[in-house]
């Protein structure tokens, strides 16, 4: 399907990039490539990703964020979502968007593997999932798509090698994902730096790349190094161990059990996470020759020395396996004085609170806490400035613009790809990039986000949130007033609060501000008194408490 597009602003590219979640942000990756042909412009998508309401952005109730796709959906055109690799921020959205979209889906087996279970949740199994080699030569429209094997902190990662053609020619794009250079990466293939040089050789027009190390000096570090690590921290024990770590991170879980092996230690797998990721990477050709998992309800048969539990929960997540250890209402296993629980990972930001409130939960058992100095229990799945410098070299390319990071990330990507020759453009989500025939912002598009509350949709200006975030600020007061068929008040005026100060005070004041409003006769005209009562009340409560809650009056029919 094409769609002429109406933006004349849009008319003149041959060639456009638009990030619709992602840039200028951690998280919610959704990125749009467009081609200009006769009828209008071709699109592919690469990535469509989630983020977590936590920390003072969190919203009551929400736990999901994702990129608003209206533009696309609006737009027609789109001819495939490419994914590249199975963080949530990259693939979260797609069972959850793909009714909209209705376009194929590109992934590699393991990316495929995770997203054919989310698919399957959302009684998608009937969507077209296609699974491709992890070095696939796709020709989709006017595009023509090389995936290129990266190293991250998950199972097959790739740089997706763009060539879209269009009547003037070919542009040119690296776009890098998520990726980092591991030299010994413990699962999959090193990064494919020959590959990655031969598009360089061929001309790169434009690079969008992963910033959030960009502020970083150095390396981010090798999981071969992590691994070695862990067996000596893991060695140095002498109770139960318990280590939590991010659940995606294929070569941390076959770190993390091949130590407990060597230590003489059998592995219990706890939360879903772990147990999801393991399947999918079993089914699809990893963790193959790994000793056997013990089962939770099976753990009391071995001696707790003996055991290490490999847990969900690094970033203090209530519902996770390591919060419930924590609380001591995990149904078969227990923390005791003594044991150690080991965090590889890194506090992702916004998660702070939740963390430390769960190291001193521990703490308080009694159980001894070992946290990453360094890199020596745990690395970061992005490239810091070395790595970059490298990345740099390697694809040479004309125009860098840097995604995947905050105002701040993105402005030192963009200072140091200067510095090493490459011209740069800082962008925002909504931003509209005319890469060819030359580069430039050329328009803003709507760029909003959606969330998913229980089962269902809104948009970021929904009624329903709004009211919510209202309701938890300031709290709600319900005026009900009984009339009679004449509109006279027929019984006493009744005040019923939420969220609001149970203070005798403050109740005197809000009937004395309805008792101003209603007539000496009683009489009432309701959709005038509705309103003055409202604002009677909130100026009152305000003046006594300092907030002003959302009023409702209910006028109730005593016939």
């Amino acid at each position: 399907m094409k769609h002429k597009n109406k933006s004349s602003k849009m008319k003149q590219a041959d060639t456009i990039f638009l990030p619709l979640g992602g840039t200028g942000e951690i998280g919610m990756n959704c990125n749009l490539y467009g081609v200009a042909g006769k009828d209008g412009y071709e699109w592919i998508m690469v990535d469509l990703g989630v983020t977590f309401a936590k920390g003072e952005n969190a919203l009551a109730g929400i736990d999901l964020i994702m990129p608003d796709t209206s533009f696309i959906e609006k737009a027609g055109g789109l001819q495939a979502l490419l994914l590249t690799h199975g963080h949530e921020d990259h693939l979260g959205a797609v069972a959850h968007l793909w009714r909209r979209l209705q376009c194929p889906i590109y992934a590699t087996p393991f990316t495929a593997e995770l997203m054919r279970q989310k698919l399957a949740e959302q009684g998608l199994e009937d969507a077209p999932l296609h699974i491709i080699d992890i070095n696939a030569h796709l020709q989709i429209g006017a595009f023509t798509i090389d995936y290129i094997t990266l190293t991250h902190s998950i199972a097959e990662p790739s740089a997706l090698a763009i060539r879209a053609t269009h009547k003037n020619g070919t542009t040119n794009i690296l776009h890098t994902g998520d990726w980092k250079i591991d030299p010994d990466p413990i699962i999959g293939a090193p990064t494919q730096e020959d590959r990655l040089k031969a598009f360089g050789d061929e001309g790169i027009d434009a690079i969008i790349c992963d910033s959030t190390n960009a502020l970083v000096a150095g390396r981010a570090g090798s999981e071969g190094m992590v691994a070695k690590n862990l067996r000596e921290t893991i060695a140095r024990c002498k109770n139960q161990v318990v280590v939590t770590a991010f659940a995606s991170n294929v070569a941390r879980l076959a770190s993390v059990t091949q130590a407990a092996s060597a230590c003489g230690r059998v592995v219990c797998l706890a939360g879903r996470g772990m147990h999801r990721i393991v399947a999918a990477a079993q089914k699809t050709g990893y963790l193959k020759d790994l000793p056997p998992f013990v089962e939770e309800d099976n753990i009391s048969d071995i001696p707790r020395n003996k055991r290490l539990i490999l847990c969900t929960g690094s970033q203090g997540e209530e519902r996770a396996a390591l919060a419930r250890l924590a609380r001591g209402d995990h149904r078969h296993l227990s923390l005791k004085k003594g044991d150690h629980v080991i965090f590889s990972s890194r506090v992702i930001p916004g998660n702070e609170v939740g963390i430390g409130d769960l190291h001193n939960q521990l703490v308080r058992l009694g159980v001894e806490v070992i946290l990453p100095k360094g890199n020596d229990i745990h690395v970061s799945g992005h490239p810091c400035e070395d790595e970059l410098r490298d990345m740099y070299k390697w694809a040479r390319p004309k125009l860098a613009i840097p995604v995947h990071g905050e105002a701040r990330h993105l402005k030192a990507h963009a200072d140091l790809a200067k510095s090493l020759g490459a011209a740069a453009l800082e962008i925002d989500n909504g931003d509209v990039v005319q890469l060819s025939p030359f580069p430039k912002v050329i328009d803003k598009v709507e760029s909003g986000r959606l969330y998913l509350d229980g089962h269902i949709l809104l948009s970021s200006d929904d009624e329903a949130l709004l009211a919510r975030q209202s309701l938890a600020q300031n709290g709600l007061v319900v005026v009900a007033i009984p009339l009679d068929s004449a509109n006279r008040l027929a019984g006493e005026v009744d005040v019923m609060v939420l969220g609001v100060p149970e203070d005798d005070d403050l109740y005197d004041i809000i009937y004395d501000a309805i008792e101003r409003v209603i007539p000496s006769n009683g009489k009432l005209t309701p959709n005038k008194a509705d309103k003055a009562i409202v604002r009677h009340v909130k100026n009152a409560v305000a003046a006594q408490w300092g907030k002003r809650p959302q009023i409702e009056v209910q006028f109730i029919s005593c016939l």
